[in-house]
C-alpha cells in the first residue's frame, strides 16, 4: 500500500513513463515503416504474383511443387549441408574460442582480426577464395592434383571458413567472462577436469553454444554467394534455386512457395534464438574478461595454441592469399590493369568502376542502416517491453534469414509505379542494402544502450527535455563508439551484399560482388584473373574497415 501510495504521489514520474512509451512508439514508427515498404511489401508482391492467378489465390501450388522430386532434393540438401556445416564449424572452431578466452599470449588482438575477417568478407569473394585454392586450376590441383570443387567439401570449408568468427566471438565472449574459480573448486572437491567442466562451464556455457550454432545454420541455410561459385549445376540450396526460378527459368509460382517455406525455417530458427539469447543474458554472474586470461601452462596447453594457430593459418589465412596470388598471376599486376579497360562485353564501363559505384553505394546503404537501427535500438533499449516490442525485434533480424534474393527480384516488380517508381533510380541498392546493415547496428549498439542507467533518463525528462534532447545528451555522449562501430559493420556488409544486388544493379553501374560474379560467369584466363583482382581488391577494403572497427571496438560494442 505504501509502495502504492508512493506511485501515486508522483504524477511527474507517471507522466515521464507515459512520455517514454509514446517516445519509444514513435521512435519505432521510421523503422516499422521502412521495413513495411521495402521488406514487407516486396516479398509479399512477388509470393502474391507466384501464388494468384486472375485474382485468385492457388494454395494448391504449394503441394504441387513439394510434390517435385528436385524440389525436395533441394529442400534435403539445403537443411543438410547446413547442419553439416554447424556442426563441422562448432567442432573446429570451439578449440579456438577456449584459446582466446582463457590464453593471454603475444599478437592476440592482430589474431583476433585477422579471424574476424572472413565474416566480414562478401560471401561472393568467399567462394572465389575457395575457388582459387580447390578449384580447377587452383593450388591444389597444381600441387598434388587434387579438386573439390566438384564436391560438397569445398561448400562445407568455405562456410567454416565464413563462420568460425561467429563461434569464436559469441562462445569465447561468453566463456571469458565465465569466473574459472566455479571450476576450480569442483575440482578441489574431486572431480575430475573432464567431469568439472561437463558439469559446471559446460551448462553455462550451453545457451552461448546453441546461440552460436542457430547463427551459423541461420547463414548457411540460406547461403547463396558461395554455393552458386562453388556448387554449380551438381549442388543448390533454397536460395540459389530460388534465383535460378526467377532468373532462368522465370517460374515465378515454385519461387515464391521456396521463399514461403525459407521464412518459415528462418522465423523459427530466430524464435528458438531469441530465447536462447535471453537465456544467454541471464544465465550466470559474470567477471571481467580481463581477469581470466593467462598465459598458457605446459605442453598441452601451448600445444592447443599451436594447433589454433595452425587451423587459423590453413583454414582463414591460406585461401585469401593464394586469391591474392592469383590476382596477380604471371604477369604480374596485368588483371589488374586490365580492369581499366572497356571489353564490350561482360560490363558497359571499365570493371574498374564498381569499385567507386559500391564505395558510394555502401556509404549511402550506412547511412541509412544507422539511421533506422539506431532508432529501432532506442526504442527496444528497455528490458521490460511487451511482446509487440520483442516482435519488433525479431523483425529485425529477417532480413538476414530470408530471401535476398526474393527481396532483389520484388523490388522490381513493387517498386515500379508511382509513388514509389524506384527502378531507374540510384537509390535502390543503397535500399536493399541497408535492409542488411540495420540488424548489424541493432544488435552492436543495443547492449550498449541498455547499460545507459535508466535513471539518467528519467531525470533529464522529469526536467522537461525532449525526447530528442535527452537521446543527445545522454545517450549520445555514451554510445557514441558504438554507433560508429555500427556504421563499420553496415559499410562492409552493405559493401559485400549480393542476393538482392545482383537484380537491381544497373549494367553501367554493377558493384564489386556482382562484377566478380560476371566475370567468374565468363571463360577465359583474362575474365578468371580480373575476378580474382576484383574480388582481393574487395577484401582489402573489408580488411581496412574491420581494423578501423577492431580501434574502435570495446567489450560491450564488439559482439555480433
Amino acid at each position: 500500500m505504501d509502495l502504492a501510495r508512493t506511485e501515486v504521489s508522483h504524477p511527474g514520474k507517471q507522466a515521464g513513463t507515459a512520455r517514454g512509451s509514446a517516445a519509444r512508439l514513435g521512435l519505432m514508427a521510421v523503422p516499422v515503416a521502412f521495413f513495411a515498404v521495402f521488406f514487407a511489401y516486396p516479398v509479399a508482391a512477388i509470393v502474391a504474383r507466384g501464388l494468384k492467378v486472375d485474382g485468385v489465390w492457388r494454395l494448391g501450388r504449394i503441394g504441387d511443387v513439394l510434390a517435385q522430386s528436385d524440389v525436395r532434393h533441394v529442400l534435403w540438401f539445403t537443411t543438410w549441408q547446413a547442419l553439416a556445416s554447424t556442426a563441422l564449424t562448432l567442432l573446429v572452431a570451439l578449440p579456438g574460442a577456449y584459446v582466446f578466452a582463457r590464453f593471454d599470449f603475444p599478437g592476440k588482438q592482430v589474431l583476433r582480426a585477422v579471424v574476424t575477417v572472413p565474416f566480414v568478407l562478401p560471401t561472393v569473394v568467399v567462394g572465389t577464395a575457395f575457388l582459387a585454392l580447390v578449384g580447377r586450376g587452383g593450388l591444389l590441383d597444381e600441387l598434388w592434383g587434387v579438386r573439390l570443387d566438384t564436391t560438397v567439401w569445398a561448400i562445407l570449408l568455405a562456410h567454416v571458413f565464413f563462420n568460425y568468427a561467429v563461434v569464436v566471438r559469441t562462445v569465447g565472449g561468453m566463456w571469458a567472462q565465465l569466473d574459472p574459480r566455479q571450476e576450480e573448486a569442483a575440482r578441489m572437491l574431486g572431480a575430475s577436469r573432464l567431469r568439472a567442466w561437463r558439469q559446471v562451464t559446460l551448462p553455462a556455457l550451453a545457451p552461448a553454444v546453441a546461440a552460436a550454432a542457430l547463427m551459423v545454420f541461420l547463414f548457411t541455410f540460406t547461403s547463396f554467394g558461395v554455393v552458386q561459385i562453388l556448387g554449380g549445376p551438381t549442388f543448390s540450396t533454397l536460395e540459389v534455386e530460388i534465383y535460378r526460378q526467377t532468373s532462368q527459368v522465370f517460374d515465378l509460382s515454385t519461387a515464391a512457395v521456396l521463399t514461403l517455406i525459407q521464412f518459415a525455417a528462418v522465423a523459427a530458427v530466430l524464435a528458438v534464438h531469441a530465447w536462447t539469447v535471453r537465456r544467454r543474458e541471464s544465465a550466470l554472474r559474470l567477471v571481467d574478461a580481463a581477469t581470466t586470461a593467462r598465459r598458457p601452462r605446459g605442453a598441452g596447453q601451448w600445444a592447443l595454441l599451436a594447433g589454433v594457430l595452425g587451423v587459423v593459418v590453413l583454414l582463414l589465412v591460406l585461401p585469401l592469399a593464394v586469391l591474392v596470388q592469383r590476382s596477380l598471376g604471371a604477369s604480374g599486376f596485368g588483371y589488374y590493369r586490365a580492369l581499366t579497360r572497356e571489353d564490350g562485353g561482360t560490363f558497359l564501363v571499365p570493371p574498374i568502376e564498381a569499385i567507386g559505384n559500391s564505395l558510394q553505394y555502401a556509404a549511402a546503404a550506412t547511412v541509412i542502416a544507422v539511421v533506422i537501427g539506431a532508432l529501432a535500438a532506442t526504442a527496444l533499449t528497455r528490458r521490460d517491453a511487451g511482446r509487440f516490442v520483442r516482435g519488433f525485434d525479431a523483425l529485425l533480424m529477417l532480413p538476414l534469414g530470408v530471401s535476398a534474393v526474393t527481396v532483389g527480384f520484388g523490388f522490381l516488380i513493387a517498386l515500379d509505379e508511382p509513388p514509389l517508381d524506384l527502378r531507374s533510380s540510384w537509390i535502390l541498392v543503397p535500399l536493399a542494402q541497408a535492409l542488411v546493415g540495420v540488424p548489424f547496428v541493432v544488435r552492436t549498439m543495443l547492449p550498449v544502450l541498455r547499460a545507459v542507467d535508466g535513471r539518467l533518463r528519467e531525470a533529464a525528462a522529469v526536467l522537461g527535455a525532449s525526447p530528442w534532447r535527452v537521446w543527445r545528451e545522454v545517450d549520445l555522449p555514451m554510445v557514441r563508439r558504438a554507433l560508429l562501430v555500427a556504421a563499420g559493420f553496415a559499410f562492409a556488409v552493405s559493401l559485400g551484399e549480393f542476393g538482392a544486388t545482383v537484380f537491381i544493379a544497373r549494367p553501367d553501374n554493377p558493384t564489386l560482388p556482382v562484377a566478380v560474379a560476371r566475370l567468374l560467369g565468363r571463360p577465359g584466363e583474362m575474365n578468371y584473373g580480373q575476378a580474382m583482382a576484383l574480388s582481393t581488391i574487395l577484401m582489402l577494403v573489408c580488411a581496412v574497415a574491420l581494423v578501423v572497427l577492431e580501434r574502435l571496438r570495446t567489450d560491450r560494442s564488439g559482439e555480433f
